[in-house]
């Protein structure tokens, strides 16, 4: 029942088709025209991705897949009130799961300072603010492994009050977010949507720029703090990042890393684990339907960690995305992964055709 209820709220985010849109148009702008009075404006968009997996891999489950489908809903509610609410189904061995990925209520005062409480894509780094659930969005068939969807190295979801603007003119574009509210959940991979599960709050400071010399670039940091549940009272979490990104096809460079430090209180001692990678695409200016890229991944963790355990993964992969049309695409892609216990690694070809409409 949960299921087909998911779905159906997934058909009417979806019934109105409408043009590529923007990476983050998640609530972040109000639109011009005002509704009619009572009636508030709706957009809605909709991405599928449906993928293809061969590896060598003897444990893993290859074939042919379905992907996330994931719809999003922007409700102007006023002049400077706005909505946005993003659901996903996604295809399991036992069925489907259907999640509400981000529920966020937003009011813009001005431009140095707009209100929101919600649910959230963490504002820890770059990749999870500039792609979401919809896989067309993103160069490559899969997040980095730092950042992954389901992962526990960072928090993908926040659950709380965000206050983000700009503070300074667009020549250096300096901005920022600053956020107050649920930590990790017991399961620490998931977002506290029922409620914290201790009595301490998360909090997360972000600074970046978006210099108007340079289309496409934007650079920054960010810090979050939490107590982490992991028996007893908790582990403090600190995690610090930074990251460059210039995505302006021609090329696109994105460097990403971040350090998490975990204290032991048993141990009164503080491990640190470290992730990052480096992703770099060209788009053909004679051939611009083509972009071939390539990524190095890797996390590692040091031994005792309290939270995370023994972790040391490395992926390597390289690909090409083709742009079958503004609103569709294919990916081929080669990847290699080695984690904590094999020897020589695992092969894998993944092929996807990602979409929005």
């Amino acid at each position: 029942m949960r299921v087909v209820v998911g779905l159906g709220i997934l058909l009417v985010v979806c019934a109105a088709p409408r043009g590529a849109a923007a990476q983050d148009a998640a609530a972040a702008q109000t639109h011009d025209q005002a509704p009619a009075a009572g009636t508030p404006a709706i957009h809605m968009q909709g991405f599928m991705d449906i993928d293809y997996l061969q590896s060598d891999d003897s444990k893993a489950t290859d074939g042919f897949m379905l992907g996330q489908f994931a719809g999003h809903l922007i409700a102007r509610l006023g002049n400077k009130v706005t909505f946005f609410a993003e659901t996903s189904v996604t295809a399991q061995q036992t069925g489907f799961t259907v999640e509400l990925e981000r529920a966020i209520l937003r009011y813009d005062y001005n431009d140095h300072l707009k209100i929101s409480l919600g649910k959230y894509h963490t504002p820890i780094n770059y990749w999870n603010i500039a792609y979401h659930h919809g896989l067309w969005l993103q160069t490559t068939v899969a997040r980095p492994e730092m950042i992954k969807v389901g992962g526990t190295f960072e928090p993908v979801h926040f659950v709380g009050l965000l206050a983000e603007g700009t503070i300074s003119s667009p020549t250096l574009g300096l901005a920022y977010n600053v956020g107050f509210g649920n930590g990790r959940s017991t399961l620490i991979g998931r977002a506290g949507e029922a409620g914290d599960v201790n009595r301490n709050r998360a909090w997360l400071a972000r600074l970046y720029a978006r210099p108007a010399s340079t289309p496409g670039l934007e650079f920054g940091g960010s810090v979050y703090h939490d107590l982490v549940p992991n028996g007893g009272s908790g582990v403090p979490e600190l995690i610090s990042s930074a990251y460059v990104a210039l995505t302006s096809e021609r090329p696109e460079i994105i460097a990403e890393f971040a350090d998490v430090r975990h204290h032991d209180p048993a141990t009164q001692l503080d491990y640190h684990s470290k992730g990052g990678y480096v992703q770099a695409a060209y788009r053909f200016p004679k051939a611009p339907r083509w972009k071939p890229y390539a990524r190095v991944d890797k996390i590692s963790a040091d031994p005792g960690e309290p939270v995370f355990g023994e972790i040391d993964t490395r992926i390597a992969l390289s690909g090409v995305r083709f742009e079958l049309s503004d609103q569709a695409a294919l990916k081929a892609e080669y990847r290699w992964t080695r984690r904590v216990g094999d020897t020589r690694g695992v092969n894998a070809l993944y092929l996807q055709a990602a979409f929005t409409f």
